[in-house]
């Protein structure tokens, strides 16, 4: 049944439990199944209703069914088991003008439901339900991707406490990657197991690096006379170490030298991707008289 309880009763969500208790009565008089017998209609308006009033005059069953935001959501958590457990039936049908006689007076819950709803109801036996998922959203550094972390997170839980979780982030981990901790979601109904947390991560920039999969990617500018000659230089990796690289004479601007394995680790597997260097030619803004005779005495020999 995916109606919402409240629209079924025909109450508005702030209704107080009078109010309710008043709208059940009036439609349960009209849907019973002893005023309409053979009515089909009319038997699936009542156990809409029947449903509705067993959740919502329930303080605590209203409130989860209120946080849960739907009857659908509701339902994947709850049983009618769990439902019309504790729904006093016998209460309700006693100031419903007496109709039913002896017949329906003498069933009790288990045997009006079971018939009502086409199966056997085990109202005094609780059945076990798994906790519900939670998703946490998780920004990390670039730095703790390649190395891997350990990162504290602290969740609101429904009973406003708040729950410290200590985890793990393997290396490699990249933005939209998701991650699962069994057993670290809310708490199982009836001795049910709890659910999980997952863990949605994303990678913040990096001011130097930049990310395309497991390959890394930075600049580094030389000058015009080491672009001519070639050179070598220091580079910095992600691990804060640094590499001497070779420039080789008559380099272009944006060329990209390849510094295998110095990359993002696979994540979850051995071995790592590269590291890029681009280079960019700087050409001088100012120039001293001796600079510029020499590069006029270049110009002349065709460079």
């Amino acid at each position: 049944m995916a109606e919402d309880y409240y629209k079924a009763l025909g109450v508005d969500k702030n209704a107080s439990g009078d109010a309710i208790k008043k709208a059940y009565r009036k439609l349960a008089l009209k849907y019973h199944p002893d005023k309409n017998p053979g009515d089909t209609v009319a038997e699936e308006n009542f156990k809409k209703i029947s449903e509705a009033y067993a959740v919502l005059s329930d303080p605590e069953k209203r409130r989860q069914y209120d946080s849960f935001g739907s009857q659908e959501a509701f339902s994947r958590n709850f049983s009618q088991e769990d439902i019309f457990r504790g729904f006093d039936l016998n209460e309700i049908l006693r100031g419903l003008g007496g109709f039913g006689g002896q017949r329906r007076a003498s069933y009790s819950n288990e045997d009006f439901f079971s018939q009502l709803f086409g199966q056997q109801q085990q109202y005094n036996r609780p059945v076990p339900r798994k906790g519900r998922d939670l998703e946490y959203n998780l920004s990390i550094r670039l730095e703790e991707a390649y190395s891997g972390a350990e990162k504290r997170i602290s969740l609101k839980m429904d009973d406003g406490g708040l729950n410290t979780i200590t985890m793990k982030i393997p290396k490699g981990i990249a933005t939209g990657r998701k991650l699962r901790l069994a057993g670290k979601g809310l708490p199982g109904m009836n001795g049910g197991p709890p659910g999980d947390l997952f863990i949605n991560i994303t990678v913040a920039p990096h001011p130097v690096f930049t990310r395309d999969g497991d390959d890394l990617y930075l600049q580094k500018q030389i000058s015009f006379s080491q672009a001519v000659l070639g050179t070598s230089v220091d580079v910095t990796t992600l691990g804060g170490d640094k590499k001497r690289i070779k420039i080789p004479s008559s380099t272009q601007n944006n060329t990209r030298i390849r510094m295998k394995g110095f990359g993002m680790p696979h994540f979850k597997k051995s071995g790592s991707g590269d590291q890029y260097v681009r280079i960019t030619v700087e050409i001088p803004k100012k120039l001293t008289k001796k600079q510029r005779d020499i590069v006029r005495q270049l110009s002349e020999e065709g460079l």
